[in-house]
């Protein structure tokens, strides 16, 4: 019997197809799960995840969040997989908005930076004659990056998809929502930012007086 957390060899069939796949958890010491295998499934298959109907046993699996285990897929065993790929002009929409999804996580990660690095001055690790520039400097950042997240929902936006490429808009949907959270993060960094600028402002006049 396989070790828990160790990978489950599963052999898939599609149609004529066969394909023997190796299933190993995405986390650390995790068991596999039924998402990691359909994952792995869209990959060797080109069947997207939403659109894939497993059948192991007679029975439909759908609890992707489930261990391979708990569903009593061992491993050697045969699990067959329904459901149909995107075409290739879908396929290269898809490519179009996973390039996109890249993009944005590069630019979350710079939102990630300012926040972290506003968080420190709110914490006072900055001595207080260099705060000034500093929040000014970080103003200046969040700002731009927030005009590229409004870049990147303009280029969203332009992708004009057909009625039928179901992939492809749950994919574009799932992305605009989340350039509109960071986007909010973005407005409530930028607030932040401000208030503590007028506060160095008002201390510095009161200082002044």
């Amino acid at each position: 019997m396989a070790a828990p957390g160790a990978p489950v060899t599963v052999t898939v069939t599609y149609s004529s197809e066969k394909h023997s796949i190796q299933v190993a958890s995405q986390q650390e010491d995790g068991e596999p799960t039924l998402q990691d295998m359909a994952v792995l499934i869209e990959q060797v298959t080109g069947v997207p995840v939403p659109f894939q109907k497993l059948i192991y046993k007679g029975k439909s699996l759908k609890e992707l969040e489930q261990p391979l285990s708990a569903l009593g897929v061992k491993n050697g065993c045969k699990v067959m997989l329904i459901g149909k790929r995107n075409s290739p002009e879908e396929e290269a929409e898809l490519k179009k908005l996973k390039d996109l999804e890249k993009s944005v996580e590069q630019i979350a990660n710079k939102l990630e930076e300012v926040n972290k690095e506003f968080t420190s001055i709110q914490k006072g690790f900055l001595a207080k004659e260099l705060q000034a520039e500093a929040l000014k400097q970080l103003d200046k950042r969040i700002k731009g990056t927030a005009e590229q997240f409004m870049k990147i929902l303009e280029q969203i936006d332009a992708i004009n998809l057909p009625e039928n490429f179901s992939d492809c808009k749950l994919k574009k949907k799932g992305l605009v929502k989340r350039v509109q959270v960071f986007l909010a993060q973005c407005d409530t960094i930028e607030g932040n930012i401000g208030q503590e600028i007028d506060k160095l402002q008002s201390k510095n006049l009161a200082l002044a007086e």
